[in-house]
This record gives structure tokens, C-alpha cells and sequence, in this order.
């Protein structure tokens, strides 16, 4: 895991739900739908956390956030992603990068989430 203050790729990290991804990548951003923060009980995808994800010759690489820089369930979430996509048949290798640029908000968790949970 690493921890950068640029994003790698601000379109995806402007529209973290954008389409496009290679079946490869969709696959892992199911995985990812697998962790569930354990202070919201949701899962980091529907969150909005997840920026963007790449898979280059079985190398998946995350770039994700927080809530929060103070969130204290972080390290459990960043080693559960990172766990995540590296069970992904055809990743053989995973890193998760921890971006704050664009800084999470509500406004990122997914809209049927959001309306579920009354914001």
C-alpha cells in the first residue's frame, strides 16, 4: 500500500463511477464491493472511496480514500482492499494507493445508497 497526495488520474477521481474499465477491472471493483467499512457499514465501493482501478499484465492497482485522514478502521480497510483485489482470478499482484485529492464527500457515496440512507 502507498500513500500519495496527487491522484494518478483526476478524471476518475472527478467521476470515481465511470465506465470503461476492462472486464479485468470490473471484476476487481466487484471484489472491492466485498469490504465494508466497519464504522458505516457499507461497502467502500458504494461509499464512493474507490477513485479508480487499474489492471496492467495481472498488476491491480487501487487508488481509493478515506472518509476521513483520521478514519481509525483506515489500516483494516486499505489491508482488506488490497486483500480483495488480489483474489481476483488473473491479478497475481495488487497495491492499493491512498489518495486525498478530491477530499471524500456524501456527495460520492452511490445515489440508491443515498437515498436509502435519507441524504
Amino acid at each position: 500500500m502507498s500513500e500519495t497526495n496527487e491522484n494518478n488520474d483526476a478524471k476518475a477521481a472527478d467521476d470515481p463511477g465511470e465506465t470503461g474499465n476492462s472486464p479485468l477491472e470490473e471484476e476487481v471493483r466487484e471484489a472491492l464491493k466485498k469490504v465494508i467499512d466497519p464504522e458505516l457499514g457499507l461497502n467502500i465501493v458504494d461509499l464512493g472511496l474507490i477513485y479508480d482501478v487499474r489492471v496492467d499484465e495481472g498488476k491491480a492497482s487501487v487508488d481509493m480514500t478515506l472518509t476521513s485522514p483520521g478514519c481509525p478502521a483506515g489500516p483494516q480497510i486499505l489491508s482488506s482492499a488490497q486483500a480483495a483485489a488480489g483474489t481476483v482470478e488473473g491479478v497475481h499482484e495488487a497495491e492499493v494507493n491512498l489518495v486525498w485529492k478530491p477530499l471524500w464527500t456524501q456527495d460520492r457515496i452511490d445515489p440508491a445508497v443515498r437515498a436509502v440512507l435519507g441524504f
